[in-house]
């Protein structure tokens, strides 16, 4: 899978702890909604960072070695762009055992992805995190992932 950037030991996005993997890539879509420029995105630096084509074995490999990990999360620009290495990462885990959750944040709602929330729905485990970030809402406590999200349009909900 094609990453900017890997934490083994992530505290923040889930309440549980999550192997965090920063996606590649983003339309920016929630900058466009808002008349911003993506440099006002809160992830907008992982933008300077490289892109790392980690095997997907290897990153498995790095969840199943640390005894803390008990989810993986997806998320840092839009996942949803590379759905294709998304579900194969998912599908080595499911059929090497290993059902933790996966955690995708999406800036997408769920009437705009729907052919991608059917692909994800077809393994275990998964929980997904809709809605943009608009500037100026309040945050809003999250109970499916236990963390605060930043704007209240967002939330989280287990799609299987």
């Amino acid at each position: 899978m094609r990453v900017r950037g890997v934490t083994a030991e992530d505290f923040t996005n889930y309440k549980e702890p999550s192997l965090f993997l920063a996606s590649s890539f983003c339309d920016f879509k929630c900058c466009k909604e808002s008349g911003l420029e993506a440099g006002a995105c809160q992830n907008a630096p992982l933008l300077q960072a490289k892109i790392y084509d980690i095997p997907d074995g290897a990153l498995m490999r790095a969840f199943d070695r640390d005894p803390i990990t008990k989810a993986v999360v997806i998320g840092g620009l839009e996942p949803i762009v590379q759905i294709k290495e998304v579900i194969s990462l998912v599908k080595l885990f499911r059929e090497s055992g290993i059902s933790a959750p996966f955690v995708i944040y999406t800036g997408y709602y769920p009437q705009e992805i729907k052919e991608e929330i059917s692909a994800l729905s077809k393994y275990r485990n998964i929980i997904v995190k809709y809605g943009r970030y608009v500037p100026g809402l309040e945050p809003i406590y999250d109970e499916v992932l236990g963390v605060t999200l930043v704007s209240s349009n967002q939330f989280a909900e287990r799609i299987s």
